[in-house]
């Protein structure tokens, strides 16, 4: 947990969103390993002792066009150094097999519009950008004030 929250925390630096990093060893933990996980890692190791390089994280998602299963990929990171040789490749490939183990049938992602290196990566890969679609968010106050419309159960 310590070395994937260090990671969570350069991811944040390098995203520009260190204010939003909250995280703490305790959630982690049960978010991936509680009674019911919320999502999935996978941590890349490299070298003789390993030393962690970067991580996937990701969680189930449903298409109700396809009626079928598919992935959201959160986060995909691997450190300064270790870019450029294939760890990311490799941790992204992996994400895909699981997906299609579980039979399912899309992988999703959103990447900042200022990373370029990140988005020529996907591109390199295949992957579409889907830019008719806006991503929207509700945290905070606005998500407590939407919540607070809904009797209790």
């Amino acid at each position: 947990m310590p070395e994937l929250l260090a990671m969570f925390a350069e991811l944040a630096e390098y995203e520009r969103l260190t204010h939003e990093m909250k995280a703490t060893e305790k959630q982690l933990a049960d978010a991936l390993f509680g009674a019911h996980p919320a999502a999935e890692a996978l941590i890349a190791e490299r070298g003789d002792p390993p030393a962690t390089v970067g991580y996937a994280l990701f969680f189930p998602t449903f298409s109700s066009f396809l009626a079928s299963s598919g992935l959201w990929l959160e986060d995909l990171y691997v450190r300064p150094a270790r870019r450029r040789a294939g760890v990311g490749r490799a941790l992204l490939a992996a994400v895909a097999a699981r997906l299609r183990e579980r039979g399912g049938e899309r992988l999703e992602w959103a990447a900042l519009d200022w990373n370029s290196p990140a988005l020529r990566f996907y591109e390199g890969l295949g992957a579409r950008t889907m830019t008719e679609w806006i991503t929207h968010r509700l945290t905070g106050k606005h998500l407590d004030r939407l919540a607070a419309e809904h009797p209790p159960r």
